[in-house]
């Protein structure tokens, strides 16, 4: 199988989408995203990736679809009936490794480990466990979080801790940041391989 070209989407796409929307399941990464994702996982041949919260799959299905053949990544998420569909598409893929766990959990024990690009789409590895998550980018790699536009379903907690989160983001200066004002409100940073002195 070769990757598909740049106007098209994944070869699984359809078929993800397709059972995404039989669940209802509506957390799922928009196209966007994913175009975006697919492109940044491109620019670092033979790496290693991580998703946070792979849903149903749909933005792991980018993510592959850019990475080349020596690449590989491991994607974490707690429900296993969203996850199912992710594994049914995308679980025989040698480059992905889809593990059905506690996000956080799985941090605490990988914390020494270092990724490319981490996707971070769910609480932990975003707003619980931000700094292990950051301390795995590694040096030259990207820090991706989505879901930063106010939405009608937030409550207060969650608005301040957006906030909160994206101010952190903005002091570090040993990221570069670049926020989007565009799909579902898109972060990507850069991990410097030292403090940015001007």
């Amino acid at each position: 199988m070769t990757r598909s070209k740049n106007a098209n989407n994944p070869p699984q796409y359809q078929g993800i989408l397709t059972e995404t929307s039989q669940l209802g399941f509506d957390m799922a990464s928009v196209v966007h995203i994913g175009s975006l994702l697919r492109t940044l996982v491109a620019s670092k041949p033979a790496a290693s990736f991580l998703e946070l919260g792979t849903g149903s799959g749909l933005a792991l299905s980018w993510l592959l679809d850019g990475m080349d053949w020596h690449a590989e990544i491991t994607s974490i998420d707690n429900d296993t009936e969203v996850i199912g569909i992710a594994d049914e598409y995308l679980g025989s893929n040698s480059r992905a490794n889809i593990i059905c766990t506690n996000g956080g959990l799985w941090i605490q024990e990988n914390k020494h480990r270092k990724f490319d690009l981490i996707f971070a789409d769910t609480w932990p590895g975003k707003y619980e466990h931000l700094q292990e998550s950051l301390h795995m980018v590694q040096d030259g790699g990207f820090y991706v979080i989505d879901d930063m536009h106010p939405h009608s379903l937030w409550t207060e907690t969650h608005a301040e801790k957006a906030l909160k989160l994206v101010g952190y983001l903005d002091a570090r200066d040993d990221f570069q940041l670049t926020k989007m004002e565009w799909a579902s409100g898109i972060i990507v940073t850069a991990k410097l391989n030292s403090p940015n002195i001007g």
